[in-house]
């Protein structure tokens, strides 16, 4: 259970109701170099780990099936060795990247990411599914 890079208190902690808190305690920034392209600096990722072990495959079909669902727009990187989604909710109109990956289900924030489009992404994850799931915090500055 890591807090962030300063040593303050776990993004993941748990509301009255044991749901977790989907609080950012870091935003990255985007910066453009010279040369081209895209470049971040900082990172927070939420990591949601099934009670029971699942396949990459089993959960990249969880996803998918809830990016289906709505109310998302998505496209996937076909040239990666794991499957990353750059998503945008059209009920928060959050966006942000989802990775799966070792039995894991990584939301990636972007410098424009708000929580309600990870906890609405969570929400609807767990009610697709038939796991209990643990949510981790990872930030790097």
């Amino acid at each position: 259970m890591a807090g962030d890079a300063a040593g303050g208190p776990p993004a993941h902690d748990a509301d009255e109701a044991g749901d977790p808190s989907f609080e950012i305690p870091a935003h990255p920034e985007r910066r453009y170099p010279y040369e081209g392209g895209v470049e971040y600096e900082g990172e927070t990722v939420f990591t949601l780990t099934p009670g029971a072990d699942r396949s990459s495959a089993d959960l990249r079909d969880l996803v998918e099936a809830t990016l289906t669902a709505g109310p998302y727009r998505h496209g996937d990187f076909f040239d990666l060795p794991m499957p990353l989604y750059l998503v945008r909710d059209d009920e928060t109109a959050d966006v942000f990247r989802i990775s799966v990956r070792d039995g894991r289900v990584r939301l990636h924030v972007l410098p424009a990411t708000e929580s309600a489009g990870l906890r609405a992404f969570y929400d609807r994850l767990v009610a697709r599914s038939d796991a209990d799931w643990r949510v981790d915090c990872r930030t790097t500055v």
